[in-house]
């Protein structure tokens, strides 16, 4: 048997509707890992936010975290990092920007965000997840992984624009979903980071089997020998990704139910 790496997003991939693993799915990782598979999990999430699910399935998984920001190992070690710059995330951190639109930065340590924002939290509620207020004036621009804008989809556009006027050259600009605009480093994003991982595990790509749902998945799903993208899908992914697979939708546990027919478990 040829060892594989199966690495899944986890919001509107591996999850549910409510931002939890189900039991099936959790039964069918643990059997793959039994039979000599590798499991990854990828998101956008924050290594403290994801590690839970980690731990919920009680076998070793690496973690790819905010959008590949951070790499750990199955034990928590940290593999690799890329922060932005401190000058174009101080750019970022300024950025004028509608009163209603959420500013947070993920850094090593947790997440900032710059007001109160509890309907944020429902999607964290399962991990206990939180931030910490931190007025912009006062936002530290050195070891930020992640510049997250959450807002109006037609002023999250218009700030993109603006950060491509001004960085453009050094940023990663990507949405986890519509309403959520994601800026890393240029050169970071889920591809880049599983590429390293495959090459630390001694895989080559066409032995990974990725799953994702949204427009920060594409890079992975691109290097992936097998790339699934889910029925409730971002509708521009699909075409992004040459020879992806379109599957069922998250909420039905559909990554779990294409895995245990593809291991034939």
């Amino acid at each position: 048997m040829t060892p594989r790496l199966i690495v899944s997003d986890l919001d509107g991939t591996l999850l549910g509707s409510d931002h939890r693993l189900h039991d099936e799915t959790i039964n069918v990782l643990r059997q793959l890992y039994a039979l000599g598979h590798h499991v990854a999990l990828a998101s956008g999430r924050h290594y403290h936010d994801m590690k839970v699910y980690r731990d919920q399935l009680d076998i070793p998984v690496h973690l790819i975290s905010t959008n590949g920001a951070y790499v750990h190992d199955p034990v928590g070690m940290l593999l690799a990092s890329a922060h932005l710059a401190p000058e174009p995330a101080r750019t970022l951190i300024q950025l004028p920007r509608p009163p209603q639109v959420r500013l947070s930065l993920y850094r090593d340590s947790g997440w900032h965000i710059d007001a109160e924002a509890p309907h944020l939290l429902s999607q964290h509620a399962s991990t206990g997840f939180s931030y910490e207020v931190v007025p912009p004036e006062k936002m530290d621009s050195h070891g930020v992984g992640k510049v997250l804008y959450l807002g109006d989809p037609d002023a999250l556009a218009e700030l993109e624009v603006q950060a491509q006027a001004v960085h453009g050259d050094e940023l990663h600009i990507t949405y986890s979903t519509m309403d959520s605009l994601e800026i890393m480093a240029r050169g970071v994003n889920k591809g880049v980071a599983l590429a390293s991982l495959l090459e630390r595990l001694g895989l080559t790509a066409d032995a990974c089997l990725a799953f994702g749902d949204n427009l920060n998945d594409t890079e992975m799903l691109e290097l992936a020998g097998e790339a699934q993208v889910m029925a409730n899908a971002h509708p521009a992914l699909f075409d992004r990704v040459s020879g992806a697979e379109r599957i069922g939708h998250h909420g039905d546990a559909a990554v779990a139910q294409w895995l245990s027919k593809r291991f034939a478990l």
